[in-house]
């Protein structure tokens, strides 16, 4: 049996500069045509051309095929070319070489509003999305219902879907991406967009899409749903094909390759040259130091239960008495276990401060239990994330006798101190 989905050699090149931020028209042509001159005199042209020079391969040389039927976990990082990937099988964007072959009717969810019209209600946008994937209308009408209760719109049934939250918009277009029985579902991080209860509906839905024979393409940087929702894995990086096979075996190839910053060889970490940035004020994170008891530093891991102090240095360009710091721990499948963030310190000094700072973090006591843990580490500004840095580092977890009986904790997220005892029966002679 031939696979419903092809990808064939597919690359997309971004060219980078004012130049080419649109087509030019006629005049305009003709106009640095004839300026041409002028500009070399001046040493324009040169500017013009290292412009033009800048270009940027999302995606470079990607094969693989998708059986009928199968579910496909899409794992990268930021930057990676995953969701490039899915516009160009979506149809949203066209590839610079390269070719996808398609051989079923499908639907996509890859951004708040994709395939929505702004002006229509919530009512309308069911019928178009539904007349778009080839459904006659004695379809739609028959799954009407499940997706209005599904995405719990009903009260907003009839208003212009501009007027939706960006959560109302999430769980709308998954409702009616999932209930209208296309044979390729195409989902990218976008459910993170809803709340906890609805990603766990989202996900119940696409586990029995998938039960269904349908095809799945899933894209997300929760590890453990794709180990438990998929059967395959394909892992990005740099836009070039990395690894495929199956999803437990992606999932281990992708965390093994996390590289960069996430060296925990040392305990200073300069974060100039980290990958995964996401920046809205300047990259003003500029190191981290991992201490533990007595400012020991740590190289090669913490026992459980030990001390772990860090150090965050970072830039206040500006004059601010509003500015928090947040350490986000999570496991190797991408899932939250602690959040520690300055603006719980009851006792933090106040006052306003300006230009490089530290912000220590002292955690007495890290309960996980034995393994490897990634950090995402932010800065607040007054409301804006300010900047914000992925996986920045791991940290280990070693085994050792926390309890002090000689038996290692084993099983379960973290150990908490608890003590056992037996009580005398009250009726006891």
């Amino acid at each position: 049996m031939r696979p419903i989905l092809e990808i064939k050699h597919l690359s997309k090149e971004y060219r980078l500069g004012r130049a080419f931020h649109r087509t030019e028209n006629f005049r305009e042509f003709l106009k640095r045509k004839l300026t041409a001159p002028v500009r070399a005199l001046r040493g324009s042209q040169a500017a013009e051309e290292r412009i033009k020079e800048e270009r940027f391969w999302a995606l470079r040389d990607v094969s693989f095929d998708v059986a009928e039927g199968d579910v496909v976990g899409i794992i990268g990082r930021n930057g990676a070319g995953k969701s490039t990937l899915l516009k160009i099988i979506s149809r949203i964007t066209d590839p610079t070489e390269g070719a996808v072959l398609v051989r079923g009717r499908m639907a996509s969810l890859l951004e708040v509003g994709t395939g929505f019209h702004p002006e229509l209600t919530g009512r309308e946008n069911i019928f178009l999305n539904g007349a778009i994937l080839g459904m006659r209308k004695a379809e739609i009408v028959s799954k009407f219902d499940e997706i209005v209760t599904f995405a719990e719109v009903e009260k907003f049934l009839d208003t212009p879907v501009k007027h939706y939250s960006s959560g109302m918009y999430v769980r709308l277009a998954f409702a009616v991406a999932a209930h209208l029985n296309p044979e390729i579902l195409i989902v990218d991080e976008v459910l993170a967009v809803g709340d906890v209860a609805f990603q766990k509906k989202c996900l119940g839905k696409m586990n029995e899409v998938s039960r269904g024979g349908r095809t799945v393409l899933f894209v997300s940087h929760n590890m453990a749903a794709i180990e438990n929702l998929c059967k395959h894995g394909v892992v990005l990086e740099h836009g070039k094909l990395a690894f495929q096979g199956t999803s437990k075996e992606a999932v281990h190839h992708y965390l093994n390759s996390l590289s960069g910053a996430q060296d925990s060889t040392g305990h200073i970490l300069d974060l100039s040259d980290v990958s995964d940035r996401r920046s809205m004020v300047g990259p003003l994170l500029k190191r981290l130091e991992f201490y533990t008891d007595r400012d020991r530093p740590v190289i090669e891991g913490l026992q459980i239960g030990a001390r772990l102090k860090i150090r965050v240095h970072f830039d206040l360009p500006n004059p601010t008495s509003s500015f928090n710091i947040g350490l986000g721990f999570n496991n190797v499948f991408g899932q939250r276990i602690f959040t520690a963030h300055s603006q719980f310190e009851p006792n933090r000094a106040s006052g306003e401060r300006v230009g490089p700072q530290v912000f220590v973090c002292d955690i007495p006591s890290l309960t996980f239990m034995p393994g490897e843990y990634t950090l995402r580490l932010w800065l607040d500004i007054g409301n804006t994330e300010a900047d914000l840095i992925n996986d920045v580092a791991r940290v280990t977890v070693i085994e050792s006798d926390y309890y002090g009986t000689g038996k290692v904790p084993w099983n379960g997220t973290f150990v908490l101190k608890h003590h056992w005892y037996i009580e005398q029966a009250a009726d006891a002679k």
